[in-house]
């Protein structure tokens, strides 16, 4: 049986991960971007213009929206650390995708390098 980390490796060996530094550049030439993290994680802050899919609902959401059904669409994907991000990848190519990419790092990696990230604010009540 295989383990999670080596369902990831597997993915990873078969999907286009872009380097940090060269990250921005493929966010800015995507046609999405998508979060595959789970809500309450893209909730608490998230790579700006991305949109929110998880992992879980991925195949379904983007088979079932006419946006998101042209294969050549050029998608860009990250997760927390890029482990779902690779899996969510490899099952892109499965369905049929050509142009994915997932953040090598994530968005902690994305964060932690200091790239724009949005923050939602709560009102204040003063």
């Amino acid at each position: 049986m295989k383990t999670a980390h080596e369902l990831v490796l597997a993915a990873k060996n078969r999907i286009r991960e872009v380097e940090l530094d060269q990250a921005e550049l493929a966010v800015r030439n995507a046609d999405v971007v998508l979060d595959v993290r789970e809500v309450d994680e893209y909730a608490a802050g998230h790579i700006p213009g991305a949109l929110a899919i998880s992992r879980g609902m991925m195949e379904f959401t983007l088979s079932s929206k006419p946006e998101f059904a042209s294969p050549d669409l050029n998608i860009v994907l990250y997760c927390k650390t890029g482990g779902r991000a690779a899996l969510a990848a490899a099952a892109l190519l499965d369905m049929g995708y050509r142009n994915v990419q997932s953040i090598a790092g994530g968005y902690d990696g994305w964060r932690d390098a200091g790239k724009a990230v949005t923050v939602p604010t709560l009102p204040s009540f003063d």
